[in-house]
């Protein structure tokens, strides 16, 4: 049986893989698509944030509010976002994802699954059902994380 320290340090050998061909592909997908890191990063904050303002993206991707909004202003002018005013507050505009936005986010999950199935295929449908199960476990036990509240003082 391998010991905690043993599994630990392979799951971080395989999140480091995992790491570097996951941003592989989304390097090459953004620049495919004319778009900056930043810019591809502000797309997959209003995806999971919801319409939001340009000083969340700003802060989110740690530029200031000037640069957030000339960056935002490009994927206006390429139809990715749109900006208008919040019904809440005119002075504060809102910034949400148009239809193209969203189908850029989508292309760039294709690439991601490519990588991962080109690796399924590699696997015998043994390893594949024994990698299935312990992935089951993962998910679970960081389903448990995930519930339970963080110990601030570790950090």
């Amino acid at each position: 049986m391998q010991s905690s320290n043993t599994l630990a340090a392979s799951l971080q050998e395989w999140f480091g893989i995992f790491r570097r061909n996951l941003m592989r592909n989304i390097f090459a997908y953004a620049k495919d698509r004319g778009l900056t890191m930043a810019q591809f990063g502000a797309l997959l904050h209003i995806f999971h944030k919801g319409a939001c303002g340009v000083s969340d993206i700003g802060s989110d991707l740690g530029v200031t509010n000037s640069a957030a909004s000339q960056m935002l202003e490009r994927l206006v002018q390429q139809k990715i976002i749109t900006r208008s005013e919040d019904p809440a507050d005119r002075r504060v505009k809102q910034i949400v994802l148009t239809d193209k936005g969203r189908q850029i986010l989508e292309e760039s999950e294709h690439a991601n699954q490519s990588w991962l199935e080109e690796l399924v295929s590699k696997m015998t449908p043994t390893e594949q059902e024994q990698v299935r199960t312990g992935l089951v476990i993962l998910i679970e036990k960081a389903g448990q994380l995930e519930i339970t509240p963080v110990d601030k003082s570790n950090f």
